[in-house]
């Protein structure tokens, strides 16, 4: 697949681009671009709505540019701060960290 196409997948499966014409600049500079992803630790294993973006950073990635994997460990900690969910509990510090590991295992297989 070339470069042209790779853009059209990912341009494909986002919702929105806050400014295409910008994005278009950069991605046809020849420069590296630096794309960082976000990902909340409050599971063990990444879910099925990490896949669209973990995709669209991998073609990122095949087109040359760096992804940093960034695990926002302090969201995790303080969970639902209104009390309401019992889907995103508080979590220790050290259950942070493990649930991470197993993020940087499952995204490193991408």
């Amino acid at each position: 697949m070339g470069k042209k196409e790779q853009i059209d997948l990912i341009l494909r499966r986002t919702v929105e681009v806050h400014n295409k014409e910008t994005l278009m600049e950069k991605l046809n500079s020849g420069k590296k671009l630096v794309v960082k992803f976000g990902a909340d630790p409050s599971r063990p294993d990444l879910h099925l709505g990490h896949t669209v973006p973990l995709r669209a950073s991998k073609i990122l990635q095949e087109l040359g540019h760096e992804i940093v994997f960034v695990i926002g460990d302090f969201t995790a900690m303080i969970g639902d701060p209104s009390g309401k969910s019992k889907t995103r509990p508080s979590l220790s510090f050290e259950e942070t960290r493990k649930n991470g590991e197993t993020y940087f295992k499952q995204v490193a297989k991408i």
